[in-house]
């Protein structure tokens, strides 16, 4: 079968050979974090997810601050059957949800693997919304939140900084069918059960940017959830070489509370820290 599970639509039979993503049949594990707390507290709440870190990216950003797995593709093989025995091992009393991040290059296998999967806690998909909507249609039957970050609005910074010029295309596409197959907000507990939370990182130096992609959520997300962040960290590969400025994120707050985009998080600037990025 030829692989179209992202944008990228390279088409090959990732049976015999490796897509454009590095990746064969097989669904790669980089690292698994047991309640892990540092999502917003909807995600996390007071027990933390099973976090699940995938090996490799569709995106692949320069500053991406998971860059040790997404740049490689090293991890664990499992086939679809024995991740789902694999997943089935863990009590998921002792996790508020649980989290596949980064889990795009390997939609269509985890569609596989999640059918006879049973879930007793939220699973939330946190991907970079590069994403085609016919992907999002076919996942959405066994995830409850979708967690998306909406990066770029602009085409010249998604290619300099994801090798991708078609990313607002996609991901306003995607993030709308998001909002269409989860239409509002449920929450247990305070943890969010079902729904659709759109994050956006401030780029330093592309405030534009940032004010486009917000825009596009006020007029076109209905009720929108959101988590605003600031804790740009510039990574060895990153381009943009300095943290956000406390003027910088502070235009982009009154800018979304000018577009009525109060619902979701905020974060504070001391976010911007290298000991908020995990380590590998």
């Amino acid at each position: 079968m030829k692989c179209k599970d992202c944008p990228r639509m390279c088409k090959i039979n990732r049976n015999s050979r490796a897509g454009f993503c590095g990746f064969k049949d097989k669904i790669v594990v980089a690292k698994i974090i047991e309640n892990f707390m540092w999502e917003e507290p909807c995600i996390s709440g007071e027990k933390g997810s099973l976090a699940i870190f995938f090996s490799g990216c569709n995106l692949k950003c320069n500053f991406c601050q998971n860059y040790k797995i997404s740049f490689t593709n090293k991890g664990k093989e499992f086939s679809p059957k024995e991740f789902n025995n694999f997943l089935s091992q863990f009590n998921q009393k002792k996790y508020s949800c649980i989290e596949f991040i980064s889990p795009t290059q390997f939609s269509s296998l985890l569609v596989e693997a999640l059918r006879d999967f049973k879930k007793e806690i939220p699973l939330v998909w946190n991907s970079g919304g590069y994403e085609t909507p016919s992907t999002i249609k076919k996942i959405s039957k066994f995830v409850n939140v979708f967690l998306p970050d909406f990066k770029y609005s602009e085409n010249v910074l998604s290619k300099s900084f994801s090798g991708a010029d078609n990313y607002f295309y996609y991901a306003s596409k995607s993030i709308k069918q998001m909002r269409k197959l989860k239409p509002k907000e449920i929450f247990n507990n305070e943890i969010l059960t079902e729904g659709v939370l759109i994050r956006h990182l401030v780029l330093p130096g592309f405030l534009e940017n940032s004010k486009k992609v917000l825009a596009f959520i006020s007029k076109k997300i209905k009720n929108p959830f959101i988590s605003l962040m600031s804790q740009f960290t510039p990574t060895p590969y990153s381009s943009i070489k300095r943290k956000i400025y406390p003027l910088e994120y502070k235009i982009i707050l009154n800018y979304a509370k000018n577009l009525n985009l109060f619902r979701g998080y905020f974060q504070e600037l001391d976010s911007a820290n290298e000991s908020f990025i995990p380590s590998f």
